[in-house]
């Protein structure tokens, strides 16, 4: 594909990166000419240095002949106008833009072809509200994804020395739990990826990836680890639009406390949310963790756009007795650094961004990607369409199914229906296949399966 990327800040450059692996034809297009030179040495992509939204610049970007403009400049009004020029003066088909400001977003009928025209609006902070929101539901897990509108989850957990199923092997989780359905979809161990078999065996500290039906989640991640009580007092230092967003949500069913440095904006928190405990000061202040009692705090939200703040505050918060800390770590260097340690969570906003965008960027009916592992492999929910003559999926049983090197299907949805992917199990038309793909330079391969071919035309 001949994809135009509109900035190169942290998003824009790492999906550069991402889909110039893929081999698309990428173009970025930035102010920042220092920025486009060092991902041009890194990467095998053009640049144009210039604003998005001028027309003489995405024409010079190749605009004319594009099948997709992204537009992820950090000005919401750069990439709405960009998006707008791209319709009305090269027809570009598919238009991506980046919007953050909720006076946008909240707006009826504003994005449309006769108004604005954008066929996808991504909010980075929207999705990290949600992504942090599903791991506070979670206590225990690195990661949840959702499938299916919610009808299944994949869970990344380390399994502990002592869990149930810890020393055993794969097979013992169905015969231990006969009533729950489950399959382990991948296994990182020393942050290698092992394709799980029945014979496989789980060793303490392995973070195991799993796919179930929503209502059984809780249940197999007690097998691997003794699970945390739910959490309760929630403690969020940084009151920006993640903070503001997420203790909007969680303020009616937790105990919830927002620390913000600004003055002004510690005003706006408190006019606009309801039951939220706002603190005006220094996250890294110990004296005010301490009047705030933080060793009762069960879970502690560093979201402050700086990564430093996050990474000291979330540090002390844990040696002064915060149960669980998770932190927001923009620069992509830092969350391997931190993770495991004193920190027991590290978000990339980046990473939890990309795979909205990669969602419209596969070939294929594809309705759903997260990158994972810092986007060394992805989960992808695609639909099987096409009879057995047209489609390499349907009609044949998971068993019979030529998958690509690394890839591992976990579940089927059929309508409300959860079917874990068990080798007999038959797919059909309609249904949405959830994969694990450990080995990014299979996509292309994984995206061939669910294209159906000309026989069903």
């Amino acid at each position: 594909m001949k994809i135009i990327i509109l900035g190169a800040g942290q998003v824009g450059g790492t999906l550069a990166e991402h889909l110039a692996r893929e081999e698309n034809d990428i173009t970025v297009v930035d102010t920042d000419g220092e920025r486009l030179r060092e991902l041009h040495t890194r990467l095998d992509i053009r640049t144009v240095v210039g604003p998005g939204s001028y027309p003489m610049v995405l024409r010079q970007a190749g605009c004319e002949d594009a099948d997709m403009l992204i537009a992820v400049t950090s000005q919401d009004e750069v990439n709405m106008i960009a998006c707008q020029v791209a319709h009305t003066l090269f027809r570009t088909p598919t238009k991506i833009a980046r919007v953050r400001a909720t006076a946008y977003l909240t707006r009826k009928g504003l994005f449309a072809h006769e108004a604005v025209p954008i066929d996808v609006l991504i909010s980075p902070e929207q999705v990290v509200t949600d992504h942090i929101r599903r791991l506070i539901e979670h206590p225990g897990a690195l990661q949840v994804l959702e499938f299916a509108g919610g009808l299944v989850q994949l869970v990344a957990v380390k399994a502990v020395y002592g869990g149930p199923l810890v020393g055993q092997d794969l097979g013992f989780l169905r015969r231990h739990m006969p009533s729950v359905d489950t399959r382990v979809a991948a296994i990182y161990r020393r942050n290698r990826p092992i394709i799980p078999r029945g014979d496989t065996v789980i060793e303490a500290d392995d973070e195991v990836f799993f796919i179930a039906a929503r209502r059984d989640i809780r249940a197999v991640m007690s097998e691997l680890r003794r699970l945390d009580r739910d959490f309760r007092r929630v403690m969020i230092a940084g009151g920006g639009n993640i903070g503001e967003r997420l203790a909007e949500h969680l303020e009616h069913s937790h105990q919830v406390k927002i620390i913000e440095h600004g003055l002004e904006r510690c005003t706006q928190l408190s006019e606009r949310l309801d039951r939220t405990v706002v603190l005006h000061g220094s996250a890294t202040s110990k004296r005010l963790l301490e009047e705030e009692n933080i060793e009762d705090c069960d879970i502690f939200c560093a979201l402050t756009n700086d990564d430093e703040v996050n990474i000291m505050s979330s540090m002390l918060a844990k040696r002064m007795g915060a149960k669980k800390v998770l932190t927001l770590i923009n620069n992509a260097a830092y969350v391997d650094l931190v993770q495991g340690g004193e920190i027991d969570i590290a978000i990339s906003p980046q990473q939890a961004t990309i795979g909205s965008l990669l969602t419209h960027v596969r070939r294929g009916d594809i309705v759903n990607v997260h990158s994972l592992r810092r986007g060394a492999a992805e989960a992808i929910e695609a639909i099987a369409h096409g009879d057995i003559q047209s489609s390499k999926v349907v009609g044949r049983a998971i068993g019979d199914i030529d998958l690509p090197r690394g890839t591992t299907i976990g579940a089927i949805v059929r309508g409300k229906e959860v079917l874990i992917a068990h080798d007999d199990v038959v797919v059909e038309s309609g249904d949405h296949v959830v994969l694990f793909v450990i080995d990014k330079r299979r996509l292309r391969d994984v995206e061939r399966l669910f294209q159906v071919g000309l026989t069903f035309f």
